[in-house]
């Protein structure tokens, strides 16, 4: 609508007017680093309270707010999760004896392997096509939540 992308222009406006810029050569940008650091402490903080991936938050924020290409939004956030993966709400997590270690290891293991093989395909895609997919598993997993059991 009219009335969100004048928020979101607001938005990216304000993004642009931060101090501390900083040249991001890979990804051709240049912005605050304050944007980064915001962004993750935001997602992180929304991922762990609602047990979903950040994959689907921040690579449109990526994206659209900072104008980074699909498959380099995609790369670098495939990157964030390799670091820290969470580790301190897993551990809040596991203090409250919500983590199952067996299935926890056995997907961990495995998504090792989809993941280099997703990445390889990806890569070789056409950058429209690899957003449409992208928007297509968020439209899916959304209808799903909605009216789903």
């Amino acid at each position: 609508s009219k009335k969100s992308k004048s928020k979101l222009l607001w938005l990216i406006n304000k993004i642009e007017k931060l101090p501390c810029k900083s040249f991001f050569p890979k990804s051709e940008i240049t912005i605050s680093i304050f944007v980064p650091i915001v962004i993750s402490i935001g997602i992180g903080i929304l991922v762990s309270l609602i047990g979903i991936g950040g994959g689907i938050i921040i690579v449109p924020v990526l994206v659209y707010l900072i104008k980074m290409d699909q498959k380099m939004a995609q790369g670098t956030t495939l990157f964030m999760f390799m670091l820290p993966i969470g580790i301190l709400g897993v551990y809040n997590y596991y203090k409250a004896g919500q983590v199952d270690f067996k299935s926890a290891l056995i997907i961990s293991l495995t998504f090792i392997i989809g993941s280099y093989l997703g990445s390889k395909t990806a890569l070789n895609l056409d950058t429209k096509l690899v957003k449409q997919f992208f928007a297509g598993a968020i439209i899916l997993v959304g209808l799903k939540m909605l009216i789903g059991k």
